[in-house]
């Protein structure tokens, strides 16, 4: 891949940022050759800031990073299109884009899991979802293992009302169990879209 860096007179090139599941636009940075080659080898996005004149790494304070999946240049090599994996709000504002909060209804289930990340940090009498993670890795499979056998009893009944209840109750806890074990729901999307393509 190659960037004409030298088309612009601070050697930064524009570097737009979009969730690779859900293809919205979440913020634009800027770029020179050692931001590039830096979120090249470390999988994390980082920019060059013209207010802080230094490299800086989305989520280095607030642990927000961008998880990188894709860069391309455009037709001109002045412009970055970077797909990534947002781990959390990507805006200072806590809204998951730079334009506009999060549409809660369209993307719910990745809002809940910035939901989660944040339940688990306080204290465990305040949370059940911090209270969960307080008693372990087992604990949390365990329960996972619980609202499945549940959904599959009220699957052979005719209570509707019931058995979505328990499908939601198995959801919430697998997504508990993705981040106790470190990923996501984007990493389980990512394994999917290959098996699709097969």
């Amino acid at each position: 891949m190659k960037v004409d860096f030298a088309k612009y007179s601070d050697g930064l090139v524009p570097a737009i940022v979009q969730d690779f599941n859900t293809h919205k636009v979440l913020m634009l940075g800027f770029m020179n050759q050692e931001a590039l080659d830096k979120t090249e080898a470390t999988g994390k996005v980082t920019f060059y800031s013209r207010s802080k004149q230094r490299l800086w790494t989305k989520g280095e304070e607030s642990g927000n990073f961008l998880e990188l999946k894709s860069m391309a240049v455009d037709c001109d090599n002045d412009t970055l299109l970077i797909q990534v994996h947002p781990l959390g709000p990507v805006c200072h504002t806590g809204a998951d884009t730079c334009w506009s909060e999060r549409n809660h209804s369209e993307d719910f289930l990745l809002y809940l899991e910035d939901i989660i990340r944040l339940r688990k940090q306080v204290s465990p009498d305040e949370s059940y979802v911090a209270k969960l993670f307080s008693k372990g890795m087992n604990k949390i499979a365990q329960k996972v293992g619980e609202e499945a056998v549940e959904l599959v009893i009220e699957a052979k009944d005719d209570n509707t009302d019931l058995f979505l209840n328990e499908a939601a109750d198995l959801l919430f806890h697998y997504l508990l169990l993705l981040n106790a074990k470190g990923h996501n729901l984007g990493s389980v999307i990512d394994i999917l879209k290959k098996r699709h393509s097969r």
